[in-house]
């Protein structure tokens, strides 16, 4: 043990981070938080894995933050807490960063490069940045397991993942379909919901919309009497799939009119079909709306050009006296492949609605899944627009790559969406344009314009999607979502109102869960089919596989086990290393059905969501090994964290697949962190040059100003505006106050040898200060626990600041610095001594879970001279119990008053510009009760020392003196109030000042509003009271304070003298004259000077520890000081 405390030359937090971090990997002191837990309860806590192919950012710290401090909090608490960290390493971010780097795209992969040469290069790319990624995680002082990983790629971890899915598929939850689903041409694979509804894939686009003109086949079936040629009108935000139309939807029991006009672009007079109430939507400002001899003098005088065009209603219809209707295909450009006679007709659908468009919905069964359903309801059924590939099989008019097929006239070879070209090569009109065009000199072109409406993006390309028809496999969500929905209500979320809300409602609506990735590098699905789909077999182990593949080569449909070598039961890292299960090796599989017939590998991979959903049982190789650990503990978190963007994502497949496998939640709590903004509320982005690089920030400030900024800033789940200042702020205001606590105790405790040898001084006779600051330290470990305990940070970490701010700095050691540094080394130092010690080590231990690195060095610095048997560091230690004993709310009451009066004090000497040492004669304060009355009283003597004032006067009535105001607090009354909030700010308004009195003295005062009664809190409103003269009057919190700002001559004499002492006090400091040092004082004579120091030199001399005073008229080698428009010269002579 050390004798003296540590002293530093200044805070300095990276600093204290290196050297911590050094303590701790040289004791091994994460491994020991875990070893010394041993046998404990333990806390589950679960690691959403990141993707090693991309660097982290300053929202990954922000993340981490919030996972690690709950994790330390626990092990404080003595649970056992392992922590296995994971890497994510399949999916597109993987895929797309090697096409990248490798300059290829998807279409090159299998001929430019092979699968497997592919697989190995993403393989490679992985972990490109883990050591990037481990950096970051020892900076901030993040404690996870990267020794021993788990790694979505590995075998072990795959082969969990096959007996997953061969689980969820024996409970017939697994299905292939052929239907219209979210399809990524950029990324070449099709997208579940729950990726199709992650934060910002919804984006405002401007696209070029088109209300077409279908002419209709033969007039005289339309149930009212035409002239001339007849269009049904149909609007489209999506022209490029026109060219697919097949139908078109209208609603059974809406309107519909026929309208006489003439085409705005070509002149030509139509008489054109839409809903009666989009008629005035559809005829805007160029149209006229005219009856009778009016509409024919009109149409027989319109021309082309004209500034309105003339147009009449002539009949109208229910949609359902239009079904059936035929009309001319729109854009002859291809013909369905089978049963064509049976498209281009008017069909019913309950989707349809006059919200905007034309009543009339333009239908393209390939691209649609709403208009898939309705065109297949239809009797006979709508084809879908699929033609015949070179290969003879039916294919939609637009590739996999987002392009028109090649041998479609006009468009073919076009990409139907500008963003699908390579960035600099799209061309000034987009295929929209094209067709926009086309239209217009067909004729066949009502209206077009630009449209700026929500369009879905892929949340890793940031291209748009298309709605396209693909094969691919499902989880039927359906059957179960509403036990999911169920099993969600035992969640504790924070916020709640994500579970309920944006999670609930998400989970209450949830659609079946599309498995199938067009993919190469990821888990394949481990189906295998006969030709025409009527056998499958799907593997659940490598055990199942290998007995399968011999029964393949027994059947002469293989030659080889590519997995030769392998032996089953042996869990060895080395025997599993033989098997590769991707899909370069399995695609070569072939399995033999019950008949011998050859069984081939569904192409597909699995989504990566499901990968990581499945880290519960994949990570502990379930149900290989681990088997009753996974099951009876540890498939169950009771802790994880993540972005608010995983409601949809690694929150909902978690949940999902232990809905199926363990009917259970897979976790008990779970934080969902906001974005991390800019300082100006903007989303940070390289491109706009607002990104905080999270190396240079723990860097420069330090990871326990970082964290703590983070963490007390906004609550984690609310969007932190980050900003630098914010942590320079928590620097000087929270760390170098506390730092400068430890820096004041260690000074005077080491000259005075104190190493807290003596036994504890009891607490009644100890000063009644020491007994208070006790008490809100108890009232501190109680809270904290319990914000802690309620996974409430924020609340945490600000409790806290408030302690070592106001109470323990600028209230306890500000009031008892004379007993630390004056008198001999006896009961009342001591006493002083071992409170500020209790505190200092405290914090540090409450502090601890937020800034790991500053309180282990307090924590040490403090027990390293006085506990012979402390933990070794602050993280092994248990977090502090609070001593109800020693909480008297009574007494931290008392001191909450007099804190109150001094700032209020203090404040109005600021707005009058009168300094502290300034003495003043008085303060005068309203009391309300006599409660209240002797609370100030047994104050009085604290409050005047601390504010420098002669005298309290309490005065029972101030009606006489004191004029209140009052107003609402608009803040407090709306969210209880509502739309009631006017009406009571009116009522308040009108309050006397009895009322004011009374609301004041109880808290509370009772109204009725509309018949209802409510009651009034202080929150509620807010109290001023009038200046008067010679007077400044302050309230806060039912406390009202006036100060007589009146200095006597006597006063300005004592606050000279009190200025002459600080002077000397600062010299002293400069000298490097000890604290105990004694000295003799030389003042040059200043006419507004030597009363003052006359009349208080004793008062001078025992507040500077001098023996000798002298006012003289010349002083050499002195010391220039000014205050007051006073200056003077200052010798200091140390004895």
């Amino acid at each position: 043990m050390s004798k003296k405390f540590n002293e530093y030359k200044g805070l300095n937090l990276p600093e204290v981070d290196e050297r911590i971090k050094s303590f701790w990997k040289e004791n091994n002191i994460f491994n020991k938080s875990m070893t010394t837990r041993e046998g404990n309860e333990p806390f589950i806590f679960f690691e959403g894995p990141p993707s090693a192919n991309g660097l982290p950012g300053i929202h990954h710290v922000m993340g981490r933050t919030i996972k690690d401090l709950f994790c330390r909090f626990k092990t404080q608490q003595g649970y056992q807490v392992n922590r296995k960290a994971g890497w994510d390493t399949h999916g597109l971010p993987v895929e797309l960063g090697v096409e990248k780097a490798l300059g290829i795209t998807k279409e090159d992969i299998g001929t430019k490069i092979s699968v497997e040469e592919y697989n190995e290069e993403c393989k490679k790319a992985v972990l490109k940045y883990t050591d990037v990624w481990s950096k970051l995680t020892e900076d901030m002082g993040y404690w996870v397991d990267m020794e021993d990983p788990y790694i979505t790629y590995k075998s072990k971890y795959m082969e969990s993942v096959w007996w997953l899915l061969k689980e969820i598929y024996s409970k017939d939850l697994i299905y292939k379909g052929y239907t219209i689903q979210p399809y990524s041409p950029a990324a070449g694979t099709g997208l579940s919901s729950h990726e199709l509804n992650q934060p910002g894939t919804y984006q405002d686009v401007t696209d070029t919309t088109v209300t077409a003109q279908f002419k209709v086949e033969d007039p005289s079936k339309l149930p009212f009497p035409t002239n001339g040629e007849v269009f049904f009108l149909a609007w489209t935000t999506t022209p490029w799939t026109l060219p697919s139309n097949t139908a078109l939807t209208v609603g059974a029991k809406i309107d519909y009119v026929l309208a006489e006009t003439f085409n705005q672009y070509t002149g030509e007079p139509m008489q054109v079909i839409l809903a009666e109430k989009l008629v005035n939507y559809q005829f805007g400002k160029k149209y006229q709306v005219l009856k009778g001899e009016a509409f024919a003098k009109a149409k027989q005088t319109y021309q082309l050009g004209d500034k309105k065009i003339p147009c009449q209603i002539l009949g109208s219809c229910k949609g359902t006296d239009l079904v059936n209707l035929r009309y001319e295909q729109l854009l002859p450009y291809a013909t369905p492949f089978e049963n064509a006679q049976d498209a281009y007709r008017v069909i019913l659908g309950d989707f349809v609605t006059t919200e905007d468009g034309t009543g009339i919905v333009h239908t393209a069964p390939t691209f649609g899944a709403d208009d898939a359903l309705v065109s297949k309801q239809a009797n006979p059924p709508i084809p879908p627009m699929l033609v015949l590939d070179e290969h003879n099989n039916p294919v939609p008019l637009v590739t996999l790559q987002g392009k028109f097929r090649e041998e479609l006239p006009e468009v073919g070879g076009k990409y139907v969406k500008n963003e699908y070209f390579v960035d600099g090569e799209a061309p000034e009109r987009s295929v929209d344009v094209d067709i926009a065009i086309a239209l217009k000199e067909q004729n066949r072109a009502f209206n077009v314009e630009k449209y700026v409406h929500s369009y879905p993006h892929c949340w890793r390309t940031d291209k748009p999607i298309l709605y396209y028809p693909l094969d691919s496999w499902f989880i039927k969500v359906t059957e179960f979502k509403d036990r999911m929905h169920e099993l969600n209500k035992s969640i504790n979320w924070k916020p709640k109102s994500t579970g309920e809300g944006r999670f609930g409602n998400w989970l209450a609506n949830a659609n079946d869960w599309n498995l199938s990735r067009s993919r190469f590098w990821g888990i394949p699905l481990p189906i295998w089919r006969n030709e025409t789909g009527t056998e499958e077999m799907i593997i659940g182990s490598i055990a199942e596989l290998m007995g399968e593949i011999e029964k393949s080569i027994a059947a002469g449909l293989m030659t080889t086990n590519p997995f030769d070598g392998f032996k089953n039961g042996d869990m060895s890292e080395e025997n599993y290393n033989i098997v590769d299960l991707h899909k370069n090796v399995v695609d070569q599989i072939y399995l033999v059905g019950k008949n011998g017939a050859k069984l081939t590998r569904e192409a597909d991979l699995i989504d990566v969501w499901f990968d990581s959903g499945s880290m519960p049982y994949s990570q502990w190789h379930y149900p290989f090994e681990n088997k009753e650990q996974v099951e009876n503990q540890l498939r169950k978190a009771d802790f994880i964290a993540e972005g608010v963007d995983q409601t949809r994502g690694w929150f909902y497949t978690l949940h999902a697949i232990a809905t199926m496998i363990s009917d259970d939640v897979a976790y008990k709590n779970v934080v969902s962190n906001g974005l991390v903004l800019d300082k100006n509320g903007q989303k940070m982005s390289k491109r706009l040059g607002n990104a905080a690089d999270p190396f240079e920030t723990l860097g420069k400030y330090g990871a326990d100003a970082t964290r703590w900024y983070m963490v007390s800033n906004a609550n984690p789940w609310d969007n932190l505006k980050f900003d630098l200042d914010g942590i320079t702020e928590v620097q000087r205001k929270f760390f170098g106050t506390l730092y400068n606590t430890y820096s004041f105790f260690s000074l005077y405790a080491n000259v005075d040898g104190f190493a807290y040898s003596e036994k504890d001084i009891p607490l009644s006779e100890r000063p009644e200060i020491d007994r208070w600051i006790l008490s809100e330290l108890n009232t501190l470990i109680k809270d904290s626990t319990a914000f802690y305990e309620d996974y409430e940070p924020t609340k945490a970490a600000r409790a806290i600041t408030t302690f070592v701010t106001e109470n323990l700095s600028n209230w306890y050691v500000r009031l008892c610095r004379r007993r630390f540094w004056k008198g001999t080394y006896e009961h009342d130092k001591i006493a002083a001594y071992q409170t500020l010690y209790t505190c200092l080590k405290t914090i540090a231990q409450l502090g601890a879970p937020i800034a790991p690195f500053f309180m282990d060095q307090l924590y040490r610095d403090l027990t390293g001279v006085c506990e012979s048997d402390a933990s070794e560091s602050v993280h092994l230690a248990l977090f502090p119990k609070a001593v109800e004993s020693l909480i008297d709310a009574v007494l931290e009451e008392k001191m909450h008053k007099a804190q109150i009066i001094s700032s209020l004090t203090l404040s109005l000497r600021k707005k009058e510009r009168i300094k502290v040492r300034q003495p003043l004669q008085r303060i005068m304060i309203p009391v309300l009760d006599a409660r209240d009355k002797a609370q100030i009283e047994a104050i009085a003597d604290l409050v005047k020392s601390e504010v420098n004032v002669k005298e309290i006067e309490l005065i029972d009535d101030a009606s006489g003196i004191l004029v209140k105001e009052i107003k609402p607090n608009f803040k407090a009354l709306g969210p209880r109030f509502g739309k009631q909030m006017g009406q009571i700010a009116g009522m308040i308004k009108s309050f006397q000042q009895e009322d004011i009195a009374l609301l004041e003295k109880t808290g509370k005062k009772e109204m009725e509003i509309n018949g209802n009664a409510i009651i009034l809190t202080l929150e509620d409103v807010e109290i001023t009271s009038s200046d008067i003269e010679g007077w400044l009057v302050a309230n806060q919190s039912g406390i009202t304070v006036a100060l007589d700002v009146t200095i006597s001559p006597e006063l300005k004499k004592e606050g000279v003298s009190r200025e002459i002492v600080n002077r000397i006090q600062n010299i002293r400091k400069e000298s490097g004259l000890e604290v105990t040092d004694r000295i003799n004082i030389e003042i040059a004579s200043h006419s507004e000077l030597d009363d003052a120091i006359k009349t208080n030199e004793q008062y001078i001399k025992d507040e500077t520890l001098a023996d000798l005073l002298t006012i003289t008229t010349h002083i050499d080698k002195g010391t220039s000081i000014e205050f007051d428009d006073i200056t003077t010269t200052i010798k200091v002579t140390k004895i």
